[in-house]
């Protein structure tokens, strides 16, 4: 038995010896803390569709009553009889749409370039534009909107979905695509231009199947950002028939009243899309952010 065999098996022994000692944890032990951290993340989302099923009357009563007396399911019908509901949705699910599409299509392009193509100046452009996520949108949100006006866009899609490709958030998706670049071996591609392969097809058939996970994460991060979204539309459209579910919860609160079981009912309507599309890619979203964390 050659020495190192004899030493890995003096540790796995040592290491048994002190699990007998103070007592092996069990499985369930190490993951306890985490379902109860996950049910405390979980609560407002069931306060929300619970409250959505109440009452106005129920939703202040005190004490609070958890669960309803009458399920209100009218609440839901009545939620999208009030608003467009169908048209709103079908106008978000467009601009989150054009808005993954352009920032899974360029952050990807630029971040190459950033991390595997050398050229001078290449640092100091990657600095100027790292240095766009300290500008607030409050910054630019008024010599954007005299841009968009110039161009005669506004009341469009262009401003919020041209925002999304080319805005400050762009450079966080850049930086991020660009971390899980530069941890792809260079071997990979040095080999594909030693057998004549450009650039471009070095990134289109090596690079970009290696980075789906991260694209990926991007993508998601777009959907969510431009889902959400209520400052562009608010600014940019001016006919309801193109406004955004984000807009059409506002319409709900009123001058003097607020419709609180139907808004808790729009608001449920409007999360339960990003709670379904999470579980459908949580693998690979946790395997992007854990790849591009790396370097």
């Amino acid at each position: 038995m050659s020495k190192a065999t004899a030493a890995t098996s003096s540790l796995s022994v040592s290491r048994n010896k002190r699990k007998r000692a103070f007592g092996a944890r069990p499985s369930w032990a190490a993951h306890l803390p985490l379902v109860f951290v996950g049910l405390l993340f979980l609560l407002p989302f069931v306060w929300l569709v619970i409250t959505s099923l109440k009452t106005d009357e129920e939703i202040f009563v005190v004490p609070v009553r958890w669960w309803p007396e009458t399920v209100q399911w009218s609440n839901y019908v009545n939620a999208m009889k009030a608003i467009p509901f169908f048209q709103y949705t079908m106008n978000t699910v467009l601009i989150s749409g054009l808005c993954v599409l352009g920032v899974v299509v360029i952050a990807p392009l630029v971040a190459y370039g950033f991390a595997r193509v050398h050229f001078k100046g290449r640092n100091a452009l990657f600095l100027v534009m790292m240095s766009t996520l300290m500008l607030p949108f409050q910054v630019t949100m008024i010599p954007l909107y005299v841009l968009f006006n110039k161009l005669d866009l506004i009341n469009s899609y262009w401003p919020i979905v041209l925002s999304s490709w080319f805005g400050t958030g762009m450079a966080y998706y850049i930086f991020m695509v660009r971390q899980f670049f530069m941890g792809i071996p260079h071997e990979l591609t040095e080999s594909a231009k030693i057998d004549g392969a450009s650039e471009f097809r070095i990134y289109a058939q090596i690079i970009l199947p290696l980075a789906k996970p991260a694209i990926l994460t991007v993508g998601l991060f777009t959907f969510l950002a431009a889902w959400g979204d209520f400052q562009g539309p608010l600014i940019y459209l001016n006919d309801p028939e193109k406004w955004t579910l984000s807009i059409g919860l506002k319409q709900f609160i009123r001058e003097n009243q607020v419709a609180w079981g139907q808004l808790m009912a729009a608001s449920t309507l409007f999360t339960v899309p990003i709670v379904i599309l999470y579980f459908f890619v949580q693998k690979k979203f946790i395997e992007g952010i854990s790849i591009t964390g790396m370097k």
